[in-house]
C-alpha cells in the first residue's frame, strides 16, 4: 500500500500489544511492538500500517457504531482474498484472520503490504505524460476485465454468490438499504428505485466481481506507475454481474467536463488531464468482453444509486453519533446532489 498513513484517531485506536501478542502466535515477527499509522481516506473498514523495522503488514478492521447487516465481514474478506492470490495476482498475500473480538475490541486480519503508489484523491501521485495517463486508464480496466475472467471454481469460491438473479437481488436490497438508511435532509429517490426495478434486465453472466473498483484501490509499481502490482479493498467482492461491477466503478469516475458539483464530491483523481472518459472506458470494457449491453443507462443509473446508498450509510452512522469523525458529517450532500444525476440520466434514457 502507498502513502496516505498518519497517526491513529483516538476513536479509531486499538490495543497494539494485545493485537502483537495474538500475531505473534500466528507468524514469526521481529522484536518489539510495531510502529502503528492509520491510512486516510476509507470511509469503511480502517487500515492500519504495522511497521516492525523493515517489516510491513496492514491490518485490517471494522469501524466503530452500528453495522449494516453483513457489513465489515473481516472472516469473508480474508477469505476471498487467500482463495484468489492463486488466480489472481493482483491479491495481496494474506497472513492471518482473527474472529475473537476480545483481542482489540473487534475481528480483524494481517496482510503484507503491497508496495508503490495508491493514487490519491486528487492527484495520481505519479508524473506521467498525456499519452501515459490515458494508458493507465485502459491498464485499469484491463484489470477489471482480467479479474472478471477469473474461473470462480478452479479459486474455489462457487459459494461467493447466489448465482443468478444477481441483478434482481441488487435493485431490491440498496433500494431496503437506503430506506432504512435515510434522514430528512436527503430525497426519497423513490421515483429512482421504481424506474431500476422496471428497467433491470437479466444478468448477461456470473464472474468474481470487485464491487468497488477504483483508481484509489489500486496500488502502481514503484517502478513503473503504468503497471498495476496490487488490487485493494475486497469488503464488497462476490460473484454477480460483470456490467453491474462497471457501472459501479463508473458512478466513481468523475471527468473533467462534469459539472463542478459532481466534481466537488471525487474520490479519485479520474479527471486528471488526458485520462479517458466513461463513454470510452464502456466502449472499451465492452468490446473487450464482448458483453454489449442493451441499455447502459440502467447500469449507470444503479451504479449512482449505489454510491448514493454508501454515502447515506455512512452518514446515517454520522447523524445518529455512532461516530464523530467529521469527515461524514456533509455526506448528505452528495446523496441529494446523486439523486438529481440519476433522474437527468433516467429521462435522457
Amino acid at each position: 500500500m502507498g502513502d496516505g498513513a498518519r497517526a491513529v484517531r483516538d476513536e479509531d485506536a486499538f490495543d497494539v500489544p494485545a493485537a502483537d501478542g495474538w500475531l505473534r502466535q500466528q507468524t514469526e515477527l521481529p522484536p518489539g511492538l510495531p510502529e502503528v499509522q492509520q491510512f486516510s481516506g476509507g470511509a469503511s473498514n480502517l487500515t492500519y500500517l504495522l511497521r516492525y523495522g523493515d517489516h510491513e503488514l496492514i491490518l485490517r478492521r471494522p469501524p466503530a457504531g452500528t453495522k449494516a447487516k453483513g457489513a465489515h465481514d473481516m472472516g469473508r474478506e480474508y477469505r476471498i482474498q487467500a482463495a484468489l492470490k492463486p488466480v489472481f495476482r493482483y491479491v495481496p498475500t494474506m497472513v492471518a484472520h482473527c474472529n475473537d473480538d476480545a483481542v482489540i475490541g473487534s475481528e480483524f486480519y494481517v496482510m503484507e503490504r503491497v508496495v508503490g503508489t495508491i493514487p490519491g484523491h486528487h492527484e495520481l501521485g505519479v508524473d506521467l505524460t498525456p499519452e501515459q495517463t490515458r494508458q493507465l486508464g485502459f491498464t485499469l480496466i484491463d484489470t477489471l476485465a482480467e479479474l472478471h475472467a477469473v474461473d470462480a471454481e478452479a479459486a474455489g469460491l462457487t459459494d461467493l454468490g447466489r448465482g443468478e438473479g444477481y441483478v434482481g437481488r441488487q435493485v431490491t436490497g440498496w433500494s431496503e438499504r437506503y430506506r432504512k438508511a435515510k434522514t430528512w435532509n436527503v430525497p426519497s429517490y423513490e421515483r429512482v428505485m421504481a424506474w431500476l426495478a422496471e428497467n433491470q434486465p437479466a444478468d448477461v453472466r456470473t464472474c468474481v466481481i470487485h464491487n468497488d473498483f477504483r483508481l484509489d484501490n489500486v496500488v502502481l509499481a514503484p517502478d513503473d506507475p503504468l503497471h498495476v502490482v496490487g488490487v485493494l479493498d475486497w469488503e464488497l467482492a462476490t460473484l454477480g454481474d460483470p456490467l453491474m461491477d462497471l457501472g459501479g466503478a463508473l458512478a466513481y469516475w468523475v471527468q473533467a467536463d462534469d459539472d463542478w458539483a459532481f466534481r466537488r464530491f471525487r474520490l479519485q483523481p479520474s479527471d486528471a488531464p488526458d485520462m479517458i472518459s466513461r463513454d470510452e472506458i464502456v466502449a472499451y470494457y465492452t468490446e473487450r468482453s464482448g458483453l454489449k449491453p442493451e441499455n447502459w443507462a440502467f447500469y449507470e443509473v444503479f451504479g449512482l444509486f449505489r454510491l448514493a446508498v454508501i454515502a447515506q450509510q455512512i452518514y446515517y452512522r454520522y447523524h445518529h453519533k455512532q461516530t464523530r469523525n467529521p469527515r461524514f458529517k456533509s455526506f448528505w450532500l452528495p446523496v441529494n446532489l446523486l439523486e438529481r444525476r440519476c433522474r437527468r440520466i433516467i429521462r435522457q434514457a
